[in-house]
């Protein structure tokens, strides 16, 4: 089986080819993560990758995001033209940005129902200025200068869904080259003068779009024909090895960061050379973590993987699909559940439970929502 590994070949599915369910399952699996490390003093959070390794679920967020627009723009612009293409990501962008002020409201809601106006709460939420300056604030936040904690990646997504169409049409006129080489000029450029946008009242964006981008772009290019041609360097034992190698690195740096005494084994030059591994601009490291995840990931779990179509794996399936609500359903409900462990208990057996029943709400959602459209001849849309 493992011979067989590719990246994936379709999200959509056609008469003759299959809707690849990994791209909805690691989008659904990323969404369980992020809950889980959204939810302070968790246990659960030991369950996810931030802790094992460079990258974490976001990277995931990306590229899977990249690919199925791609494929789902891309048949739009090759069978209705540009415009209708472009009409398309813009309208999606619009609603991402549209949930975003949505989710800015039911947090702060939610924050004020809780919690009242407490002020750790609303430092740490980074309310605090809404609740001071309201009127400033969402005027802010309208013009994506102002973004709660944990709100911040939808204003990125909303982005890089206004330039998918332009970026596709590039591809589509055998300019790949051109439109992946500027991505990846784009992304040198923030590494090396650390340009990012900024915020109000002071600050810069956590997710830089001008470096995640390049993730974003990536996905896109593997949609677009990409795939095919790393498809030998997946099947490789040589670059497998490179990869697990790298992943096996990554988890023992990480791992000295909660093990003090494991400090000691990472010498000073290896330290001087990879810190900060930085998350805002998409550190190098944290994008080769990445692709090295891909490859060992798509190596052990080729797209006919018979657990694809099991009841385990169902329930993140469908929180994949629905992935922009459920992204919205898991900010203020990990802001709950923290206040829940806080008010009656925080010890280990609560602090699981409390991340289980989490999940099993965002599941819930997620294959009512799957449900309603399936009823109504819908689809589910992309993040």
């Amino acid at each position: 089986m493992a011979s067989r590994a590719a990246l994936p070949q379709s999200h959509g599915g056609t008469a003759t080819q299959p809707r690849d369910l990994r791209l909805d399952l690691f989008r659904g699996i990323a969404l369980w993560f992020i809950f889980l490390d959204h939810v302070p003093n968790n246990i659960g959070e030991w369950l996810t990758l931030r802790n094992y390794g460079f990258s974490d679920t976001t990277e995931i967020f990306f590229f899977v995001s990249g690919y199925t627009c791609a494929l789902a723009y891309g048949r739009d612009l090759k069978q209705q033209g540009f415009l209708h293409a472009l009409a398309r990501s813009v309208r999606r962008g619009l609603e991402i940005y549209a949930a975003f002020l949505l989710l800015i409201v039911v947090f702060v809601a939610i924050i004020y129902a809780v919690n009242g106006a407490d002020r750790a709460t609303l430092d740490d939420t980074n309310t605090a200025v809404l609740f001071a300056a309201p009127g400033n604030a969402l005027m802010h936040a309208a013009l994506l200068h102002y973004m709660p904690v944990n709100t911040d990646v939808l204003p990125t997504f909303a982005l890089l869904h206004l330039m998918c169409a332009p970026l596709l049409w590039l591809m589509s006129r055998a300019a790949t080259l051109v439109a992946f080489a500027g991505s990846l000029v784009l992304y040198i450029l923030v590494q090396v003068s650390g340009f990012n946008l900024t915020t109000w009242p002071k600050g810069e964006w956590f997710f830089n779009p001008l470096a995640w981008q390049l993730l974003f772009v990536f996905g896109a290019w593997a949609a677009m024909g990409g795939a095919e041609r790393l498809t030998p360097l997946l099947r490789s034992r040589a670059v497998f090895a490179l990869a697990a190698g790298y992943l096996l690195f990554s988890f023992a740096v990480v791992l000295s960061w909660h093990v003090k005494p494991l400090e000691t084994f990472i010498p000073e030059a290896i330290k001087a050379l990879i810190y900060p591994i930085d998350k805002s601009g998409l550190d190098p490291l944290r994008a080769l973590h990445f692709a090295a995840l891909a490859v060992v990931g798509l190596r052990l779990m080729p797209h006919d993987w018979r657990w694809l179509q099991s009841r385990a794996a169902r329930g993140a399936i469908r929180c994949g699909e629905q992935s922009l609500a459920i992204y919205c359903l898991g900010v203020p409900l990990a802001f709950v559940a923290g206040q829940m462990l806080k008010a009656w208990s925080g010890g280990v057996a609560m602090q699981l439970a409390i991340s289980a029943l989490g999940v099993a709400v965002m599941i819930a959602v997620a294959t009512l929502m799957t449900a309603t459209e399936k009823a109504a001849g819908g689809r589910p849309k992309l993040f």
